[in-house]
């Protein structure tokens, strides 16, 4: 599985961007696919998750403001990201983490979950 982000940039506090991540290689309907970000020198943490089964688990400092959906079809998953706080600054990753037939939600997924990373897109909200 390949993963690619796209869709991070610079934007001022308040507003919203949108990611993106195509996934090749394989199918990947039976993995949860989550977003994680990281800041230099934090380990890296799930932001939002939707299993296999479509259910849907956010982080507590995004829910509200976040939006994570599949298309399965598609091959692509998405973050819709709005009222961006400064606080959002990372690199964020897309992830297809193995749920052995489970689901995570209503938790998130660990780091040492994930199967399959992408490279990372970087979003820089500034105050």
């Amino acid at each position: 599985v390949q993963l690619q982000e796209s869709g991070g940039g610079l934007v001022q506090s308040g507003g919203s961007l949108r990611l993106a991540c195509v996934a090749s290689g394989r199918t990947y309907t039976e993995y949860s696919l989550a977003w994680f970000r990281q800041v230099a020198g934090k380990e890296r943490e799930a932001v939002a998750c939707v299993d296999s089964d479509g259910s849907i688990s956010y982080a507590g400092s995004v829910k509200g403001r976040f939006t994570i959906s599949r298309d399965n079809a598609k091959n692509t998953l998405h973050l819709q990201m709005n009222s961006l706080k400064s606080e959002d600054t990372a690199r964020y990753y897309c992830a297809a983490a193995g749920a052995y037939g489970g689901s995570f939600s209503p938790g998130l997924p660990h780091r040492t979950h994930v199967d399959y990373w992408g490279q990372g897109t970087q979003v820089t909200v500034s105050s």
